[in-house]
């Protein structure tokens, strides 16, 4: 062992590498960098040590590497969630843990590090059953449920992290443990909802549902009925059944051969609806917005869970991203034209995306068993924006996107989303936000538990309890 806290010796790379059946790699060495892209381009990872995990026990190996010699650890599966640089640390790709297993007739899944919710959602659809996924299908299934899972269904089922049934996690200690609410409750209560900070889960065990199609899509509308379509929303969200969930995002996106031809380089507002119960019903729940008047595109219909992605149609190249977020206690007349005051047709506006996406429901109340996912009860709405440059424009878009953030201020709760936290949000002030007081202060004291020397910081990081 290196005698120098945070160093290591050719030796023991070559240590390392006898033991780990996936790469092991260092600056400068060949394939190092093709092994550690982000999704968000802003994020540069610049790790001490690359290790491309091929099973549970290489990624024991690498955290006990860490360890051994001083260095945190940083988890990386498909760069979505990547937002603090792991410059000097050990990396742990998990790409490579690609199992997955459905049980339709249990109504259970099994699901490693590395898979992607578009794995998931055509094996699952094939089988008749459906997980609450999220909008993008490049994020992996793990990282995205570790921070509890917002996705097209969550105001009937909840977040992803309610229906958690059991995790594979490899802690500090380099041990790797099957926790479900039996065998460790306080790790099981912490682990769904609060990312990376207590260990890297290799596999996660959850419910699924008898979910084979929907009703939903999304309505594109010119962008001059933006004013028009977001002032319905908050008025027509007020009374929904929660088996309708729904957005509206202001888009102005970009000229560029992936965006249809009619949507290129111009305002539109995109509603984005799924509804678990009957075509009729959800046709005369969505027809006040189909009075409004005539939309660029209409794709609003009855869709099998093979297409729910289309929902949203995220991006699913990799760009350079910078993003803000809020959650809402209310939606008033005055707010949206906040929003509309950045983000609508009258603003010169940087902004790809502005989105408020309708809460409430499931995801507002404690799941059957608890767990660490914050900030339900008050929350009525999700307010997500994303600019798009580079380091150049960085410090005028981060400025314009805070500008109405601070405009919304008089209905925010002041408070956050795990998953909706980014580069800017690195310091443990923001990430208390995301839990309530008593939540954070418990999260601090397992985290001791678990990891007193916070070797998994590269996050948004709880540290350990003094």
């Amino acid at each position: 062992m290196s005698s120098t806290p945070g160093t290591f010796s050719a030796a023991d790379i070559a240590a390392l590498t006898a033991t780990v059946g996936g790469p092991v790699l260092v600056p400068g060495d060949e394939g190092y960098a093709e092994e550690i892209p982000t999704y968000n381009l802003t994020v540069v990872h610049t790790p001490a040590v690359v290790v491309g995990a091929t099973s549970a026990a290489d990624v024991q190996a690498a955290v006990r590497f860490a360890a051994a010699h001083d260095l945190p650890v940083a988890v990386l599966g498909a760069g979505h969630g990547s937002s603090v640089s792991s410059d000097g640390a050990v990396l742990i790709t998990t790409r490579r843990l690609a199992g997955l297993a459905i049980d339709e007739n249990a109504r259970t899944a099994r699901v490693e590090a590395g898979v992607r919710w578009a794995e998931f959602v055509e094996q699952a659809a094939k089988l008749g059953v459906a997980a609450l996924n999220g909008s993008s299908p490049t994020v992996t299934v793990v990282g995205y449920t570790l921070g509890g899972g917002l996705g097209p269904f969550g105001r009937k089922h909840g977040y992803a992290a309610d229906h958690v049934t059991a995790l594979d996690v490899v802690t500090a200690d380099g041990e790797l443990r099957h926790v479900t609410a039996e065998t460790e409750p306080d790790l099981f209560w912490a682990l769904r909802g609060a990312k990376g900070n207590f260990g890297v889960v290799v596999a996660i065990e959850f419910t699924v549902f008898p979910i084979q199609a929907f009703y939903g899509g999304g309505i594109f509308f010119p962008g001059e009925l933006a004013g028009d379509v977001l002032h319905l929303f908050r008025e027509w969200t007020k009374d929904l059944p929660e088996e309708m969930s729904a957005s509206v995002g202001l888009l102005h996106l970009p000229p560029a051969p992936f965006v249809p031809e009619p949507l290129r380089d111009r305002l539109v507002a995109h509603l984005r609806i799924t509804y678990l119960g009957g075509p009729s019903d959800g046709a005369l729940l969505v027809q006040p917005f189909r009075e409004l008047g005539t939309p660029i595109i209409d794709a609003v219909g009855p869709m099998p869970y093979a297409a729910v992605a289309a929902v949203h149609n995220d991006p699913v190249d990799p760009l350079p991203l910078h993003e803000h977020g809020a959650l809402l206690r209310e939606l008033p007349a005055e707010a949206v034209e906040e929003i509309l005051r950045f983000a609508g047709p009258g603003a010169d506006s940087p902004l790809v995306l502005a989105e408020v996406r309708h809460m409430g429901g499931a995801l507002s109340r404690t799941p059957e068993v608890p767990n660490a996912v914050g900030n339900r009860d008050q929350t009525l709405y999700n307010v997500f924006l994303v600019a798009a440059g580079g380091p150049p424009d960085a410090a005028a878009l981060h400025a314009y996107e805070q500008g109405l953030i601070d405009a919304l201020a008089p209905w925010s709760t002041g408070r956050r989303y795990a998953n909706f936290m980014f580069a800017h949000d690195a310091g443990p002030q923001t990430a208390a936000l995301a839990y309530a007081p008593e939540s954070y202060e418990r999260l601090a004291g397992i985290k001791r538990r678990f990891d007193p020397a916070n070797l998994f910081r590269i996050n948004h990081n709880i540290p350990p309890a003094s």
